[in-house]
């Protein structure tokens, strides 16, 4: 048995996420998750809401609301959607707790004394009529290059260039919409990324060989163009405080811990906080995954999951955070970074409300459809783009016809011509012989493009898991075998029942509500969603004759064209 760890990219704090949030970093996190428990390996998901920066104050302001207020609810909002999603975190934590302030203070001072944080003045944006600093965020104006003229000052969304707040014209404060605006001097903590270009590269060269192209390159690609010391304190009023004790005048000044610097270490902070909230008389050894030092005999195995803007952060920078501070804290063995899930081609966007978001998705269908679509279609060699068209053919096709026409025939025809229980009839043969070699090769394929986390191969080896079960009765035609070779049909419909549960079993994690609908249509003495045995898949015989039965609802309903119309009339997207 390994020890997994997994972690999927923080969602930040400022409003519900949109589909291609949760396809680029917890949904296949969870998938991955799911698999690997149901393997028999110790797996921690962890997982948090990002809720630092200027982002967040400037939403709890438009809400009016205190920020720390704004950030519970926001946070509360985000796990309802995360649990109707049933993404099976081990721990769900804030940036915001205690124990990523003490860890993120911890980190700061051994940088700082290991010789790789450093003061400097900079000039920087400041607003008489607000009586603070602005950080870039906190500036808008109008783009120099596009004309956009709601462009933020670290980067305009519209024509997506980078900016510094001295570029916007007609520049303005987002606080109080203030024109008066000056540039001062101040103080910040810069971190030296400089000094650890070479160790980073040298890690980089070790362990990203493994990782996938667009992970990897993204990392070199940063490397290449050199690591630039970088600021990593801000004037805001909400954030990790600079601490007093090390740096005592920006302490007094305010300052506070660039969002960045502290959201990575929350992967940290949030499995201390799984552990501290272990019931009485539990004892969860947080250390032991993330100080290597702590982990024994029994090291563990780091996969990180996020989309490809998050990359550079995660495989350049908290690196060398981990490595400045000189402890043998754990780093990521393996980056799976995703391109963009795009809406009929255009960018989801939070801020514009464009393209479906998982809230919404709810109310509209089951988590089921959802995460198979996702996963069947995830941006991995590419972007991938979201339509109703492509969406609702997937769901009619794979999952209503595939998946839940097949057990529901199955099941329904076999009570109505057997009874309750599952029938007996003959001793296998030469058919269900081959159909348990096929069965056993392509779960063999399943589980190799699981373990090498290509998540639309592995959909695929599913559904032809599935494709082969209809194969299977199509050739058999119980329907037909019944009037002239009852034990025939019977040893038929026991086989399919077999590949019901099988499939139960090996769909969970893309599927887990459907895959416990089809587990407990039987009623067996012992029943676990562990794993699949190469032999199990080949014999078929996890469900015996004998065992009762009941027929499911229907696991899923086809997307009907006047439904799919309506989407597309209340989302946008085709013509």
């Amino acid at each position: 048995m390994a020890r997994h760890l997994v972690t999927s990219a923080l969602p930040y704090i400022n409003g519900i996420k949109h589909l291609g949030n949760m396809v680029g970093s917890m949904l296949p996190a969870d998938v991955y998750s799911r698999y690997l428990r149901q393997r028999g390996h110790d797996v921690l998901y962890i997982c948090a809401t990002d809720e630092h920066g200027t982002p967040a104050e400037l939403a709890a302001k438009e809400q009016g609301l205190p920020v720390n207020e704004f950030c519970a609810q926001a946070h509360e909002a985000q796990k309802v959607v995360y649990d109707g999603f049933e993404l099976a975190f081990d721990y769900f934590g804030r940036s915001s707790s205690t124990q990523n302030v003490e860890i993120t203070q911890h980190f700061a001072r051994q940088l700082n004394e290991n010789g790789f944080i450093e003061e400097r003045a900079i000039h920087q944006v400041y607003s008489p009529a607000d009586g603070r600093f602005l950080p870039d965020r906190y500036v808008e104006g109008i783009c120099p290059h596009c004309g956009y003229d709601k462009a933020r000052g670290d980067q305009c969304e519209n024509c997506t260039r980078v900016l510094d707040p001295t570029d916007l014209i007609d520049p303005r404060s987002a606080i109080s919409g203030s024109t008066s605006l000056e540039v001062r001097e101040t103080k910040h903590l810069f971190l030296l990324q400089s000094k650890l270009q070479g160790e980073v590269e040298a890690w980089v060269d070790k362990v990203g060989g493994e990782w996938p192209q667009l992970s990897s390159s993204i990392a070199r690609k940063w490397l290449t163009e050199g690591l630039h010391d970088r600021a990593i304190t801000r004037d805001l009023d909400w954030g990790v405080p600079v601490p007093a004790d090390t740096w005592p005048g920006l302490s007094a000044d305010g300052k506070v811990f660039y969002v960045w610097f502290d959201a990575p270490i929350e992967y940290i902070a949030g499995t201390k906080e799984w552990a501290d909230a272990a019931p009485e008389g539990e004892h969860r050894d947080w250390k032991s995954w993330w100080y290597e030092a702590d982990s024994g005999d029994n090291p563990v195995r780091y996969t990180e999951f996020m989309a490809k803007d998050n990359v550079p952060f995660h495989t350049v920078m908290f690196p060398a955070i981990e490595l400045g501070v000189r402890e043998p804290w754990k780093k990521v063995d393996y980056v799976k970074g995703f391109n963009w899930l795009t809406y009929y081609g255009g960018k989801f966007s939070t801020s514009q409300k464009r393209g479906v978001f998982t809230d919404q998705a709810l109310d509209i269908l089951p988590a089921d459809y959802w995460r198979y679509f996702l996963i069947a279609n995830a941006p991995e060699s590419d972007d991938s783009s979201f339509t109703w068209e492509h969406f609702a053919a997937t769901v009619n096709k794979d999952l209503a016809d595939t998946l839940g026409n097949f057990v529901n025939r199955v099941l329904s025809f076999s009570r109505k011509r057997f009874g309750d229980k599952v029938p007996a009839g003959g001793a296998a043969g030469e058919v269900e012989a081959k159909l348990g070699e096929e069965i056993a090769r392509l779960l063999a394929e399943y589980e190799a493009q699981m373990e090498v986390l290509q998540f639309r191969k592995t959909a695929a080896a599913l559904r032809a898991l599935w494709s082969a079960g209809n194969s299977y009765l199509e050739e058999k035609a119980p329907w037909l075998e019944i009037k002239t070779d009852q034990d025939g049909a019977a040893l038929t419909l026991r086989t399919a029942m077999n590949l019901i549960h099988l499939y139960a079993v090996v769909s969970e994690p893309l599927i887990p509500a459907s895959a416990k609908a089809m587990r407990s249509a039987f009623v067996l003495d012992r029943d676990t969603a562990t794993w699949v045995t190469t032999e199990q898949a080949r014999a078929l015989h996890t469900v015996p004759a004998g065992a009762a039965f009941t027929v499911p609802s229907v696991l899923f309903a086809k997307i009907s064209d006047e439904e799919l119309e309506t989407y597309r009339a209340r989302f946008g997207g085709g013509s």
